[in-house]
């Protein structure tokens, strides 16, 4: 179990530099939309930035699996109280950690101090799979606070924790891809996967479709609390949507530096 921990940088890195490599070759094959802005100058801040959260959370004693450890190892949190089969403790903990994860995002999106934070995240005009790692490295690291509470408090095992964090990594990249799905295939998955179609709706400038489609993997939360937007489709079967915060869309286009000041200088919705 230890060296399953101590490895998981590997592992995750190892996943996430695959599973990016063949989005974007995906992307160039089957497209959703015409790039806005140059990939060079998008991916030099979007990777810039996944290398500036990557750093900032060295910061923190511990991450989520080294957490779930620590409560193994203590005997605290749920899981550990009142134990359950084995099977049903590994459904309980990925639904409930993707829970926790769509919760968080609703609350960067109604709480106007986090709203600044996020806002990093929407101010980007086009979508890639490296959208899916743009993101504050303060956010990260709230993120990665707010997990560590949860991961306690469940008493998760570290595996399934490893597990979440890269199907959570690997969907972020998946849902931000621009990458078309014939519309069949992508209506029968939104059923219970978020889906490319269904998550660029969430990167819309108009508020009410910015604050809906929450999910990052399941879409059932969504349809649960009622935050579900349905995809629209064109007589070319392909969803019509504006991406990007419109404010940001005259703006002279943002590197890293712009992206990290941004929640400093920027005034809520």
């Amino acid at each position: 179990m230890n060296i399953l921990v101590a490895y998981e940088t590997y592992l995750r890195l190892g996943i996430f530099f695959g599973l990016l490599l063949l989005l974007t070759i995906m992307e160039a094959l089957w497209p959703q939309h015409q790039r806005h802005e140059s990939r060079a100058k998008r991916w030099t801040a979007n990777l810039g930035l996944s290398l500036t959260n990557s750093a900032s959370l060295v910061a923190l004693p511990v991450l989520a699996s080294g957490a779930a450890l620590w409560a193994q190892q203590v005997h605290i949190g749920i899981f550990h109280v009142y134990p359950l089969p084995q099977w049903l403790e590994f459904c309980l903990t990925l639904l409930l950690l993707d829970l926790a994860i769509f919760l968080q995002h609703m609350a960067f999106h109604y709480v106007p101090w986090l709203w600044r934070i996020h806002k990093v995240h929407h101010s980007d005009l086009d979508l890639d799979a490296t959208s899916g790692v743009r993101f504050h490295p303060v956010e990260i690291i709230i993120s990665m606070l707010y997990k560590i509470t949860i991961v306690i408090a469940l008493g998760a095992d570290p595996i399934i924790v490893i597990l979440f964090e890269i199907l959570l990594n690997g969907f972020s990249l998946f849902t931000h891809s621009n990458l078309f799905l014939p519309v069949r295939c992508d209506k029968v998955l939104q059923w219970v996967l978020v889906t490319p179609h269904m998550h660029r709706i969430h990167h819309s400038p108009h508020q009410h479709k910015t604050n809906s489609n929450f999910g990052f993997t399941l879409s059932l939360w969504d349809r649960l609390f009622h935050q579900y937007h349905r995809t629209d489709y064109d007589s070319a079967q392909k969803p019509k949507i504006t991406l990007g915060l419109a404010e940001y869309r005259e703006a002279p286009r943002l590197g890293i530096l712009q992206l990290l000041f941004m929640p400093f200088r920027t005034t809520s919705r």
